[in-house]
């Protein structure tokens, strides 16, 4: 019984999402019938798998935070992830398309959801020029530094070698922002080039903020995250939430356009989100799983280029581009397990030589030798 009480025991971690899913899984089969219920779970299904390296890299973010903070992402973080990220946001994004008035719009996700749908889906180059730049960004801070010593693939070692050049990550991501706006349609020219410079602006932006009151690196080993600082990093993390959402929100309108059955699949997939983050916090699976890190920054990577793929009217197939970030997870984890026992079998191997070297007799031949050798030379 107090094993199941264990603050990182799977079952206190996950028994609020699993209510949940059963509580509103049941709402949306008395309305909706089974063919709502179907659809609630593949809603579900296609949230965790686009956000699962979501979780891993919130995790890393949140390890650091104080334990207030931390509550507070699962509190407030929960209600900004469920209603303003899947439901306010997309609403005002389909103002700014449309040139709508809010109430106009609430009015068409609620009673035209077929045509909010396709406002939403005419938006996506402005949300995918966004968020493409942010993912990016996210995995070029990660790659590109020269204090990264652990490194998964052989490309890594390069990256970070060349994090010695400031700023190199900004250039390259301005370069790819002109190439974006020279290359798209020449409708989106001026919207794609601003959505992505304002990716662009914001990552640099919440460091900049977090920089600003963060201690230095020996103080910030002694001490959890408060005050701004805790604020920086949980403002990054609900941007980030956002970003990886975008995909799911426009995704889910080609399985459904009742927007009751995209908020409740995909809000209660963010829970399920939020839940694996903590657990993945408790349980030091970072620190158990040395490239997991690395397979989710390759993850959001993957999902930064296919964001920008989608500006050329490119559809990648949901399953892609959901799994893809799990074959990088995954490879990740395997490699790790792999590099682990590579490095135990090793240091038993050091271990038993060292042993076989202090137990070894001398031989007969070395004993007469120390017999016959003179009483100073013995001393010696």
């Amino acid at each position: 019984m107090k094993q199941l009480l264990a603050k990182n025991h799977p079952l206190r971690i996950f028994w609020f999402a699993a209510l949940l899913t059963v509580g509103i899984g049941t709402w949306v089969g008395y309305l909706e019938g089974l063919s709502g219920l179907w659809i609630f779970a593949i809603l579900l299904v296609l949230e965790l798998t686009f956000s699962f390296d979501n979780a891993v890299v919130n995790s890393k973010v949140l390890v650091n935070m104080s334990e207030f903070w931390q509550k507070i992402f699962l509190t407030v973080g929960i209600f900004i992830a469920v209603f303003v990220v899947r439901f306010i946001l997309p609403i005002v994004i389909v103002m700014i398309a449309a040139g709508r008035s809010f109430m106009d719009v609430i009015d068409l996700a609620l009673n035209r959801p077929e045509e909010y749908g396709e406002v939403l889906h005419h938006a996506s180059p402005m949300i995918d020029a966004f968020g493409g730049a942010f993912l990016l960004m996210i995995a070029a801070s990660y790659f590109i530094d020269r204090n990264k010593t652990t490194h998964w693939i052989k490309g890594e070692s390069w990256l970070a070698r060349a994090g010695k050049f400031d700023n190199l990550k900004i250039c390259l991501m301005l370069l790819l922002a002109v190439v974006l706006y020279f290359t798209v349609s020449p409708e989106y020219h001026a919207i794609v080039l601003i959505s992505s410079i304002l990716g662009i602006l914001l990552h640099i932006g919440l460091e900049l903020f977090g920089s600003l009151f963060s201690d230095d690196e020996t103080k910030q080993k002694m001490r959890k995250q408060t005050g701004w600082a805790a604020f920086a990093s949980f403002m990054y993390l609900e941007v980030l939430d956002a970003s990886f959402s975008f995909d799911g929100v426009i995704g889910a309108f080609a399985i459904t356009t009742s927007i009751v059955l995209i908020i409740a699949g995909l809000g209660v997939g963010a829970i399920w989100v939020r839940s694996l983050t903590i657990y993945l916090l408790r349980a030091g699976t970072l620190s158990k799983y040395r490239y997991l890190e690395h397979g989710a920054h390759w993850a959001i990577m993957a999902l930064g280029i296919m964001m920008f793929v989608k500006l050329y009217h490119v559809e990648p197939p949901e399953w892609f581009t959901g799994g893809i970030g799990l074959v990088f997870i995954l490879t990740a984890v395997i490699s790790s397990v792999i590099e682990a026992r590579r490095e135990a079998a090793k240091n038993d191997s050091d271990g038993t030589l060292v042993r076989e070297v202090a137990t070894e007799e001398p031989s007969e031949k070395d004993a007469q030798k120390f017999k016959k050798a003179p009483k100073t030379a013995r001393k010696k």
